[in-house]
């Protein structure tokens, strides 16, 4: 948290916290605002529960030392008046200025706004997690009606007009009942029944690559740089972004500094591909991934793929290297730890992607055991 301001808030919001405090302070722009689970404002309709709502602390309020102290003041003011009962909105707004129509209409774009400065009062904002947000928050929340009233129809209209049972359908649900979460929209108990059966383990094994097709499909690769980065998704496994921050000072074990979930190390599958394809010789695409985020080189990395018509996906190549593993014995808690991913998630997820073949050459392995269990009456 660089600017010195937002350190004072949240050291602010630290003491209202251990005080029992029913609210919290909020910078939007330059001024300081309240926010806690209040009870519904006189005249709007629809609304019978507490739910989260900021509060106005008028000019005074400014983005600074000073204007923290009176926030703090307000504060523990309105946690008393919640704690006692006493808690009015007549005292905090002035109902004679301000419209029925003004205060009922609470728009999506006004909550969307809302939320996404709650989310980065809670998780403290870096540059790949704002990437992130534009990706997944900012997607959904962008397609929404804007200059509407937010209610569960604006939700689920917009939810079912993507396709059932599928990524986006899944996401919209997701990020549509967090808002209406934050929002405390009534009936958000609905989208859940939206939601579906997407998940990673729905694709078809059959549509990834065999080892000889991505063996092919690298050496036809023309331009070098690129190369070279489709052969180290390919051998080790990577995210889309990760041939980008690399050290391969132990090579053919290459390390990673940084990413998804980490530090970690990572073994090549095959080694042969890593001696072969000389993949100690660094040579990368001319993209400025230095200043990019894991999100953005990533996009360029899929993006490559798509331009140039690959008969398989970036992260096709990753799912591979998890097959391979199984079809190497390599333990499964190993094989999660060189992905950079959960135990649970190698065994939920990537296990599902095995087709027959994997399984059979198991079966055939176990039955052609010399000390394997024999049937009784020996052979007929």
């Amino acid at each position: 948290m660089d600017d010195p301001i937002d350190a004072k808030i949240q050291q602010a919001n630290e003491r209202l916290t251990k005080k029992g405090s029913r609210v919290k302070i909020y910078r939007r722009g330059n001024r300081l605002w309240l926010r806690g689970t209040l009870p519904p404002k006189p005249h709007i309709s629809g609304k019978d529960k507490d739910y989260p709502q900021f509060v106005s602390l008028g000019p005074n309020a400014i983005a600074s030392e000073r204007g923290i102290k009176y926030a703090l003041a307000k504060a523990e003011l309105l946690t008393g008046q919640l704690q006692s009962g006493n808690f009015h909105w007549e005292e905090w707004i002035d109902l004679d200025k301000v419209a029925p129509s003004r205060l009922e209409a609470r728009r999506v774009r006004d909550w969307c706004q809302e939320y996404e400065l709650d989310f980065w009062q809670r998780i403290k904002k870096t540059a790949d997690r704002e990437g992130n947000w534009k990706k997944d928050h900012g997607l959904v929340f962008s397609k929404l009606p804007q200059d509407e009233p937010l209610t569960i129809q604006v939700l689920l209209n917009y939810i079912k007009s993507t396709e059932p049972d599928s990524r986006p359908r899944k996401r919209a649900c997701n990020y549509c009942s967090r808002l209406a979460e934050f929002a405390g929209v009534e009936g958000r108990e609905q989208i859940r029944k939206l939601t579906g059966n997407y998940s990673a383990r729905s694709v078809d094994p059959r549509t990834l690559p065999s080892d000889q097709q991505i063996f092919d499909f690298c050496d036809g690769i023309k331009d070098p740089n690129w190369q070279w980065v489709v052969r180290m998704l390919a051998t080790y496994g990577l995210r889309n972004y990760e041939p980008f921050r690399l050290s391969l000072e132990d090579f053919p074990m290459i390390r990673l500094s940084q990413g998804k979930t980490g530090k970690r190390f990572i073994v090549p599958l095959y080694p042969e591909w890593a001696d072969s394809w000389n993949l100690q010789d660094v040579l990368l695409p001319n993209i400025d991934h230095a200043n990019y985020t894991n999100s953005k080189t990533g996009t360029k990395v899929s993006g490559w793929f798509f331009d140039n018509k690959a008969p398989f996906s970036a992260y096709n190549l990753r799912h591979c290297y998890a097959r391979r593993c199984f079809e190497f014995d390599i333990a499964p808690d190993r094989a999660a730890k060189f992905m950079g991913h959960s135990l649970s998630v190698h065994l939920q997820v990537y296990r599902a992607w095995f087709d027959e073949s994997v399984y059979i050459a198991d079966y055939n392995k176990a039955i052609a055991k010399a000390d394997r269990p024999k049937p009784p009456g020996g052979l007929l």
